[in-house]
């Protein structure tokens, strides 16, 4: 029965003055906000379910097979790009993003029988460690490319920073679950509970497209950020069309260097980890709660920083502060670890690290895809957060592996760092300096266009009109 519009509108009233209290919030933005929130808490929820279980079982066959794990990622993460250019090209994001999300919860429901029935469990813990690296890429990129295509530059500087808590309660929610039902009902419930969350996580993506329709019909609903699309429009463009854009565009071929160096720093801390929890621990289960526990550590400092700092840093100091943290936090991790390399130092330099790119970086590095086009925000964006920050995990890997086998230790690495921070801040205000460049231009474009898309919009609800009277 549908709920009468009056109730609706009361209980969206209700909702802002809520979220009013915690984020600089307008009254027709609530709607999308909160489903922006849900949609990010079901899919990192859904993922932290698994997490602990991929970091234990990727130690399955020892710490220095690692790197032939993050290669096949990679390898796999190359062959996908084709396939979802494709699907981006022939279908509207409303057709191929809950397909994307359906095809993965199968998938989670699939590796649920197989821990059930524990056959092969070398090579499919394996499978699992490279399977969820490239589920938590795609479902979170294509989460961020909906965000960029339906909020505005100045939208995201203020909302970006709540909606990603949503992300970070889930990650706390996740974990907290894993630790309650993994134990009681085992893990084959956890992964049918995994597969829900996903289902969840496409009914908000579907409540965002239709705050965004409800804008474009001239409702009170999330304002025009770009021109009205049709809702059966698709994106177009060749299937490889994202990687074209990346080799066009200066701007593109930036954030593709920002992202390296991210993963250049993550992945080096990640293998130090590795090394330092096998030599520590012995078993699967104690790897488990360590990780579990490392999880919980970085998700209440990041629903912190994002509740209460991040939005605000960002509109006081701009993105190129948000951007510039994550080296300088990186930096920190490496200097520490390397002086101290106990599990103690590893939990606290690693979550100190992990929250200020989830809670500050991120929400950062993603206003800067406001401003790109439209293909370029699924296509383009999507190469950029699986092939590229997977390729760039690889070649981290290898070259940690080829670093150890110099006998080049970890305090070595940690000097190698310092030169590649420098560059990596830089690169940081670079960025920030050509996103605001854009959307000044898009800002000048979109009032010289105001008149335009509204005369359309009247013409359109004129049109619908016209139809009804004839009915």
């Amino acid at each position: 029965m549908p709920v009468p519009a009056k109730i609706r509108s009361d209980a969206l009233s209700g909702l802002h003055r809520v979220l009013a209290r915690v984020v600089d919030l307008r009254s027709e933005e609530t709607l999308a906000v909160a489903c922006g929130f849900a949609y990010f808490f079901c899919l990192l929820c859904s993922y932290y379910l698994m997490r602990p279980l991929r970091d234990a079982l990727g130690l399955v066959g020892g710490a220095n097979r690692l790197q032939w794990l993050f290669t096949a990622t990679f390898i796999t993460m190359l062959a996908l790009v084709p396939v979802f250019g494709m699907l981006a090209a022939r279908w509207p994001p409303h057709r191929f993003v809950p397909l994307i999300y359906r095809f993965f919860a199968l998938n989670i429901l699939g590796f649920g029988a197989l821990f059930a029935t524990g056959v092969q469990e070398l090579w499919v813990s394996r499978i699992f460690f490279v399977w969820i690296s490239v589920f938590n890429l795609f479902v979170v990129s294509i989460f961020w490319s909906v965000l960029a295509d339906h909020f505005s530059s100045e939208q995201g500087r203020r909302l970006f920073g709540f909606i990603a808590a949503g992300g970070t309660a889930g990650a706390l929610a996740g974990p907290a679950l894993a630790a309650v039902l993994s134990v009681q009902l085992g893990v084959a419930t956890l992964t049918v509970l995994a597969a829900g969350l996903l289902e969840l996580a496409v009914r908000c993506f579907r409540g965002i497209a239709l705050a965004a329709d409800a804008g474009n019909a001239g409702q009170q609903a999330l304002p025009l950020a770009r021109k009205p699309v049709a809702r059966d429009d698709a994106i177009g463009g060749s299937v490889l069309g994202g990687i074209m854009l990346i080799l066009k565009e200066r701007y593109l071929l930036g954030i593709v260097l920002y992202l390296l160096l991210h993963t250049f720093a993550s992945t080096f801390l990640y293998f130090e980890q590795g090394r330092i929890v096998a030599s520590t621990l012995a078993d699967t289960a104690s790897r488990t709660r360590l990780f579990a526990i490392a999880d919980f550590a970085t998700s209440c400092l990041t629903i912190a920083l994002q509740l209460f700092v991040t939005g605000r840093l960002i509109r006081r100091f701009g993105v190129s502060t948000a951007l510039a943290l994550l080296p300088v936090a990186g930096m920190f991790a490496f200097v520490g670890i390397a002086a101290w390399p106990t599990l103690f130092m590893l939990v606290a330099a690693q979550s100190m690290r992990r929250a200020v790119d989830f809670a500050v970086s991120r929400p950062g590095r993603e206003v800067l895809f406001t401003v790109i086009s439209r293909e370029a925000k699924y296509k383009a964006k999507s190469v950029i957060e699986t092939v590229v920050y997977r390729g760039g995990d690889a070649v981290s890997a290898w070259v940690f592996t080829g670093l150890a086998a110099a006998g080049i230790g970890f305090a070595g690495v940690a000097a190698l760092s310092l030169p590649l921070t420098a560059c990596w801040i830089w690169l940081s205000a670079w960025l920030a300096r050509q996103q605001e460049g854009r959307a000044k231009k898009a800002g000048a474009r979109a009032g010289g266009n105001a008149g335009v898309i509204t005369h359309e919009l009247a013409q359109r609800n004129g049109q619908s009109g016209t139809r009804q009277e004839e009915c």
